[in-house]
């Protein structure tokens, strides 16, 4: 069957399609589309490969690439019987690393504390809350994500970038996958790496990471359920970071797996626990816990190795009936050690822990609630 593709929009990045026949793989090689001039692409896919019923859309490489309207809205599949033999197609606009942005969806943005005592510590912090866009109009409850190094995630003039989370929520509302609260806690500066290392004076001299952990667990996360709307138990309940920010979220969700049951784990510093000697505790029923585990290979030789490793060595704790995991592993060929990529990962991450969808945002309808308020 032949597929022919027009798109006004041009630009390096190469075509692919994909569907019902490739498990929506968005860069499948397979199935990468062959160029006749900028406009017009082809590809022809054996029969054989194909279903009766042919459901199928256009990337450039990547969900956050997808194709669509010319008012830069979700596209539905197209849909097209095999018997038809050809299918001759239109893509209007494509995403950019899931741009454009839509403001009626952006999250609202809300400082708890500027000076947000950390009992624990004898200090303060800045607390952010994100709020998805219809919270003071709905009446509804929702999950929380607790995230580390808050100013990173959203602030624009970030020193380093920043994940862009607000633009990522408003997306993720488009596509009806909004429906999180994200509290943000800002690093303590120079106190970072003592507060993200748990027990280890020789990487952190007095390391502060169990007085952290207490404070989001036993401070400040009955603070926010008694403020916000929030779904309290395990089940809606996260935590998540980048790099040392990764490494507390993993012993946050190990010692205390009663509270969180959905760990964000992206270029941990597994680094500082070569061993994976993290704390782990006997239950009479194992708790299951989701992890979403994210590197990159150009993050340096080894990060994509110990990530491994430590998923290894999870698995081996599962045997022990210490934990019940359920893992999504994704690691970017091209990824390095920076916002930009943890900001790519940042939707297929919440999609997944908290919508128990493989399939990205893309696939399905959008959310008729989101579009007719």
């Amino acid at each position: 069957m032949k597929f022919t593709l027009y798109t006004e929009e041009t630009d390096e990045r190469p075509i692919f399609i994909t569907g019902n026949f490739n498990v929506w793989n968005p860069k499948d090689s397979r199935y990468q589309l062959t160029s006749t001039d900028p406009n017009n692409y082809y590809i022809e896919i054996a029969d054989e490969l194909l279903p009766d019923v042919i459901e199928y859309k256009f990337t450039k490489g990547g969900w956050e690439n997808v194709e669509l309207d010319k008012y830069g809205s979700i596209t539905p599949n197209k849909k097209i019987q095999k018997s038809e033999r050809s299918a001759s197609n239109v893509v209007e606009k494509w995403r950019f690393n899931w741009g454009p942005f839509k403001k009626e969806f952006f999250p609202i943005v809300e400082i708890i504390s500027e000076e947000f005592y950390i009992p624990q510590l004898e200090r303060h912090r800045k607390v952010w809350a994100l709020l998805p866009y219809d919270y003071y109009v709905s009446d509804k409850n929702y999950p929380v994500l607790y995230l580390q190094d808050a100013q990173n995630l959203f602030n624009e003039g970030s020193p380093y970038g920043n994940w862009e989370i607000d633009k990522k929520l408003s997306i993720l509302a488009e596509y009806g996958r909004g429906d999180v609260i994200i509290i943000a806690i800002e690093h303590g500066s120079e106190e970072r790496i003592k507060e993200y290392i748990f027990d280890n004076d020789n990487v952190a001299n007095g390391s502060e990471g169990k007085k952290y952990i207490r404070f989001i667990t036993d401070t400040l996360k009955p603070f926010v359920d008694e403020h916000y709307r929030t779904k309290k138990d395990r089940d809606n309940t996260g935590i998540g970071g980048s790099s040392l920010g990764a490494l507390i979220s993993i012993y946050s969700g190990f010692l205390y797996p009663e509270v969180y049951s959905k760990l964000l784990i992206f270029s941990p510093s597994l680094w500082v626990e070569p061993n994976n000697n993290f704390p782990m505790m006997s239950f009479r029923v194992p708790f299951k816990t989701k992890i979403y585990l994210y590197g990159g290979e150009q993050e340096g030789s080894k990060m994509v190795k110990r990530i491994q490793v430590f998923e290894d060595y999870l698995k081996r704790w599962e045997k022990k009936n210490l934990f019940d995991f359920e893992f999504k592993t994704n690691i970017n060929p091209e990824g390095s050690h920076s916002e930009f990529y943890w900001s790519q990962e940042f939707p297929r991450a919440i999609e997944w822990l908290f919508y128990n969808n493989t399939e990205n945002p893309v696939e399905v309808t959008p959310h008729q609630d989101a579009i007719e308020n």
